[in-house]
């Protein structure tokens, strides 16, 4: 085959240092578009961004010329110091060393994009830690 075709969904979670609620809901609108528009930058279409105070969930096309693990360094990097410039949390923010991700086949795109974008309402009867161990399991993966 002379052509590559790589599309790679990717549902990316991580959560805030120690899983401390650091991100307000006034200010998550606009950390989200902070990752958002690092993404952009870096070539990747984010479909979703969600999540509670003490983790987020993205839903994006991975640029095939990137490396998961440097993208997610990254954007991990650059937003905790804009959110410590900008004292957009109430103490010192910094993410969670680590992350999980997980492919999304196109069948599965609305249903994670949902997920993601409900996150507020899923999390009143499921905690982080829960949700997280449910990911693993599904995914045959082991902490």
């Amino acid at each position: 085959m002379s052509h590559s075709f790589p599309k790679i969904w990717v549902h990316l979670v991580f959560s805030t240092k120690n899983r401390h609620p650091l991100i307000s809901r006034n200010q998550e609108g606009k950390i989200y578009n902070f990752i958002k528009s690092q993404m952009i930058d870096k070539g990747c279409f984010v479909k979703a961004i969600g999540g509670i105070e003490d983790h987020i969930h993205l839903l994006f096309l991975l640029n095939q010329n990137i490396c998961l693990a440097d993208l997610v360094k990254q954007i991990k990097g650059a937003s905790s110091h804009w959110i410590n410039q900008f004292n957009l949390s109430s103490e010192k923010f910094a993410w969670q060393t680590g992350y999980g991700a997980f492919s999304v086949s196109e069948s599965q795109l609305l249903k994670v994009e949902k997920y993601i974008l409900n996150q507020k309402e899923h999390h009143k009867t499921k905690s982080f830690r829960q949700e997280y161990e449910t990911f693993l399991k599904i995914h045959n993966l082991n902490e």
